[in-house]
């Protein structure tokens, strides 16, 4: 395992575990609308390092592990902390721009940093194959992306729990638009797929504040 990805597992591995243990220090720096509106800027970052239980830690890490190997391969180690961090501010901000009416709206996780390497990863790779339990047979990388999309705009809308997904939502776009920046050229990887994907993340951007109202 690369270097840094094994550094940001230790980290958020650490922060959670201070989480779990120390409910003042998991309040202040869980992302909170109103506190950051307020001044406390900083839960945009810490807040991706926290999570709600050993399930939602297993699965961002293991996610981390699977897709943070293809784009650091692809990319340098700086490049690659760029897309992670703009990542996750960029889910931050999302939910921030969705959520800004609710002072008490609160979220943790790191999804808005690993949606955006997900959507790197399929973009760099699109012919990478996924088996998804409990489906046997294997499925094209860019229908998880595109299921992990779905699954957090139904979070989205259901509230489910004190997991972030809209910052899924803005990690994915983050990912996307950093990766077109740094590479141009994973254009020509699958044109189709990243026009598909381009399409989503603009229909996010401008409408997935009607989101909620559906």
């Amino acid at each position: 395992m690369n270097k840094i990805v094994l550094g940001l597992i230790v980290a958020n591995l650490l922060v959670t575990l201070k989480g779990f243990q120390d409910d003042t220090f998991f309040n202040k720096y869980k992302f909170q609308v109103g506190k950051i509106l307020n001044g406390e800027k900083i839960r945009m970052i810490t807040s991706g390092f926290l999570h709600a239980d050993w399930l939602h830690f297993g699965f961002n890490m293991y996610a981390l592990y699977l897709f943070g190997g293809i784009v650091i391969n692809r990319f340098s180690n700086e490049n690659f902390l760029l897309i992670y961090f703009a990542s996750l501010l960029a889910g931050s901000m999302y939910s921030l721009y969705q959520n800004k009416k609710d002072p008490f709206y609160s979220a943790i996780g790191a999804s808005g940093a690993v949606s955006g390497v997900i959507f790197s990863g399929i973009m760099l790779y699109p012919q990478m194959e996924l088996i998804m339990f409990p489906l046997p047979i294997p499925l094209p990388g860019y229908v998880f992306g595109i299921g992990y999309l779905l699954y957090s705009i139904y979070g989205m809308k259901a509230k489910l729990g004190n997991i972030g997904h809209s910052a899924h939502l803005g990690g994915a776009i983050g990912g996307y638009l950093v990766t077109l920046l740094l590479r141009p050229s994973v254009y020509n990887n699958n044109p189709m797929m990243i026009l598909i994907m381009g399409a989503i993340v603009i229909g996010l951007f401008f409408f997935g504040d009607k989101l909620e109202k559906l």
